[in-house]
């Protein structure tokens, strides 16, 4: 049984994506990281980075209990265990796993950056340049994985792989982040996010999601004191 303690974001979707896609077992334990439960004392205990998604497995290597955070490493340890969704080797396990470190090193912390100083930064000059900064990365990203579909189905090549189970917790909220008409301008994205979406794993997935969700603080309801403490800012600035 995998125990995987969670809350809605596109780090912790892919985790729900892969377990449902590979037919394993799981527990959820909704974590409430808009109201500081990342940083109990229990929770540190499982990662000391305070970030979910963080999965327990209670038949890990050796047959022991093995306790696993950081997505892209759960990706890989999932798709290990179960030999699914990652060539075992060759050429083709390297390709999916330079498009999933594509999604890790720079779809995500750039569309991440992106979403917090649109969302949550003061709104003025003073922020703009980062604003623009990101929304501009964001774009690049875009521009990227279009190119990459054009040539191949999906992310890794041929097949359906954990690059693409990754990659599009983040590229389906492409229309919400950057409006429906620059989303026209990517229609081999579009067109590989309705083919997944429409995945019946995938579909039972994201209810999972909806359903921590519903069991979780949402971003616009957290208070200042917490988003302080999560971001980093006000008492908890360390650069002040």
């Amino acid at each position: 049984m995998i125990e995987l303690y969670a809350m809605g974001s596109p780090n912790v979707v892919k985790v729900y994506i892969a377990l449902e896609e590979m037919g394993l077992p799981y527990k959820v334990h909704p974590v409430d990281v808009f109201n500081e439960a990342q940083f109990s004392a229990e929770f540190l205990k499982l990662n000391p980075n305070a970030k979910v998604p963080v999965i327990v497995d209670s038949e890990g290597p050796g047959g022991k209990s093995y306790t696993l955070f950081e997505s892209g490493a759960i990706l890989q340890y999932l798709a290990d265990k179960t030999g699914k969704f990652l060539a075992k080797d060759g050429a083709a396990r390297y390709d999916t796993l330079q498009w999933m470190m594509v999604q890790m090193t720079t779809i995500g912390p750039m569309w991440g950056q992106y979403v917090h100083f649109m969302r949550f930064a003061p709104q003025g000059d003073g922020n703009k340049y980062a604003h623009d900064r990101y929304r501009t990365q964001v774009m690049k990203t875009l521009d990227v994985v279009e190119g990459r579909l054009g040539v191949s189905p999906y992310l890794g090549g041929a097949e359906y792989s954990i690059a693409d189970i990754a990659t599009f917790p983040w590229l389906r909220v492409t229309g919400m982040l950057i409006g429906k008409e620059v989303e026209a301008k990517y229609p081999k994205i579009a067109a590989w996010v309705a083919g997944i979406a429409a995945r019946p794993a995938v579909v039972k997935a994201l209810a999972a999601v909806d359903d921590v969700r519903a069991k979780t603080t949402a971003f616009d309801k957290a208070g200042d004191a917490q988003k302080d403490r999560l971001f980093g800012r006000g008492t908890y600035n360390a650069a002040a």
